[in-house]
């Protein structure tokens, strides 16, 4: 298992842009922003059971989870790792704190209106590249 370098884990606090990429059933891949944290192993977002990335988690459960710094596009995260938990448990906490964190609002907003539960995604991290200045070629 791979962890975030200290110096880059204040991206995941800052509510910086990351970009979920998940795998479709006919092998094209799915990219989709979302707010994520990282617990200091794992790296958690939100999301609605039935969901199209929720789909692709439960078929396939490789992804890759990439972090820009809002304030310099050169300093990101990426991230090649496994989804080892989707639950329910605690998630509509986890998404009113995620609102709380990321949106500036008390709770999430329509939750009442979501026809499916929320679940919490727990990504291992297998691989990442911490990236702090420009590349020439990748």
């Amino acid at each position: 298992m791979a962890s975030i370098p200290v110096e880059f884990q204040d991206l995941f606090e800052r509510g910086a842009p990351v970009q979920l990429a998940t795998v479709l059933p006919d092998g094209m891949p799915h990219v989709t922003p979302v707010f994520a944290e990282y617990d200091g192993e794992h790296v958690l977002f939100n999301t609605m059971r039935g969901r199209r990335k929720e789909r692709n988690i439960r078929n396939n459960p490789n992804v890759g989870v990439s972090v820009t710094d809002p304030d310099d596009p050169y300093r990101y995260l990426s991230i090649s790792g496994e989804v080892v938990g989707v639950t329910e448990d605690g998630a509509v906490e986890h998404v009113h704190h995620i609102a709380r964190k990321f949106m500036d609002v008390p709770e999430y907003p329509n939750l009442d209106d979501e026809p499916n539960p929320r679940v919490v995604v727990r990504i291992r991290p297998v691989q990442v590249r911490a990236i702090d200045e420009p590349e020439r070629s990748d």
